[in-house]
């Protein structure tokens, strides 16, 4: 039995808004002797079929649909009281007692967004009752990584509408030994595509991510004017700085082949790789995220036998941050890393064991926002707090990506000396020369 100052004494959460002005949970753990730890539940765009559920009202007359007061009553009445009295301390028990009241396998009765919010806020108000950084407490004394950021400076697929067919396309300072100077460098690039942009006379408004969203001709467009922006920036493209793309390729993905609209083609899974292959010959892209649809496991089982070592492979909707697709994807053999994401999965103990899963399968894991976000800089904490080495976090230009970051240079200040930055090292398992 807990101790009774560590015990909760009520959970409550209510309704805000996340970065694109939709409803989300903010939710409050409080404990017997007045300790509050706080959260709010981000939301995605592009969604995998295979996530946890996001419960929303679907009350037209209220915010089209998309109010999440169902969830916030779920926290308050039926969450709360079941959760009173337990220790804040015991993560893994907090959480299977939820998980065993929702009683789904996608966690539709109470909702992912409901019991997430109620769990992350938990080891919130345990780490502040312990006078220590959530890193900290969930990391222990061995987090020391500053990740390096994935910054998603191009926005396009359904974080852009108009702009490509492909959803993202980040810059990643890999070339640098400090944390600093390596957002640093991802800024600069940042501002210099947008003075690319303008030159050219093309839109410098900026998608759900913070990235730019011009119109282009193609996708391989976006590609070239990242190599552009990294040139103009003063930094050596393939040295200092490498390109990551994420096609979230579920999106376009229609009747068992790959429609790029904008380019008025269709594509089988082969020829999608074929065209991933061209692409890394050429350009200096490290990462690769969801090239193929969700449930085309063949494609992805070819697209790592042809890529495999030489760029990051990593899987979004595939995986949705779940031990039993994740342990499915490495007994196939069809990537070599997991993007994490807290809600899709829908607990923090469910996502740690996530993580220790890809750890324990060499797959480099990547901490990962989603589309709809606040302020809250959760991941940031559990990027350190797991070593990930990486984090995608949007570009550094809107307040909710820029906290991110800048708590990151706070948790670096903290660390002081014993902080890491990875650098290259981020890519473990790539065979590649430096």
């Amino acid at each position: 039995m807990a101790f009774t100052t560590i015990a909760i004494e009520k959970v409550h959460a209510r309704e805000i808004l996340d970065s694109r002005g939709n409803p989300t949970l903010a939710v409050d753990v409080t404990l017997v002797d007045g300790t509050v730890g706080e959260t709010s539940v981000p939301s995605g765009a592009s969604t995998g079929a295979h996530e946890a559920l996001e419960l929303r009202d679907r009350t037209a007359q209220r915010y089209g649909g998309m109010g999440v007061m169902t969830a916030v009553d779920n926290v308050n009445t039926i969450i709360g009281p079941a959760l009173a009295g337990m220790s804040a301390l015991d993560q893994e028990q907090l959480d299977h007692a939820m998980i065993e009241l929702d009683g789904t396998p996608n966690k539709s009765r109470l909702g992912a967004n409901a019991i997430l919010g109620a769990s992350v806020a938990a080891a919130h108000a345990a780490a502040n009752y312990l006078g220590v950084p959530l890193f900290r407490y969930v990391g222990g004394a061995a987090a020391h990584v500053l990740p390096v950021p994935m910054m998603n400076v191009l926005n396009g697929g359904r974080h852009a509408a108009g702009s490509t067919d492909f959803q993202e396309f980040m810059v990643m300072p890999v070339g640098f030994s400090d944390y600093r100077e390596a957002l640093r460098a991802g800024v600069e690039i940042f501002h210099a595509l947008g003075n690319i942009l303008h030159d050219r006379g093309l839109a410098t408004t900026v998608g759900d991510e913070g990235g730019y969203a011009p119109r282009l001709s193609s996708n391989e467009a976006a590609v070239d004017l990242l190599v552009q922006a990294i040139d103009q920036a003063g930094y050596r493209p393939g040295v200092q700085v490498y390109v990551a793309v994420d096609p979230a390729a579920t999106e376009f993905y229609k009747d068992g082949k790959y429609v790029l609209a904008r380019e008025g083609r269709t594509l089988t899974a082969p020829e999608l790789i074929d065209l991933y292959e061209q692409w890394v010959n050429r350009y200096p892209i490290i990462s690769i995220e969801d090239g193929l649809a969700e449930d085309d496991w063949d494609g992805w089982k070819l697209l790592h036998q042809r890529l495999d070592g030489r760029v990051q492979l990593v899987g979004d909707d595939i995986f949705v941050t779940n031990p039993e697709r994740i342990e499915r994807g490495i007994r196939e053999n069809v990537a070599n890393a997991v993007l994490i994401k807290l809600n899709q999965v829908g607990t923090l103990s469910e996502t740690l064991a996530a993580m220790q899963l890809t750890n324990r399968a060499a797959w480099a894991a990547v901490v990962s926002h989603r589309s709809g976000e606040t302020c809250d800089t959760t991941i940031a904490h559990l990027a350190v707090a797991t070593n990930a080495g990486q984090i995608k976090t949007g570009a550094p230009d809107r307040g909710e990506r820029v906290a991110k970051y800048n708590e990151l240079l706070r948790i670096a200040d903290e660390l002081g000396p014993v902080a890491v930055y990875p650098g290259q090292g981020a890519f473990f398992n790539l065979h590649r020369s430096w």
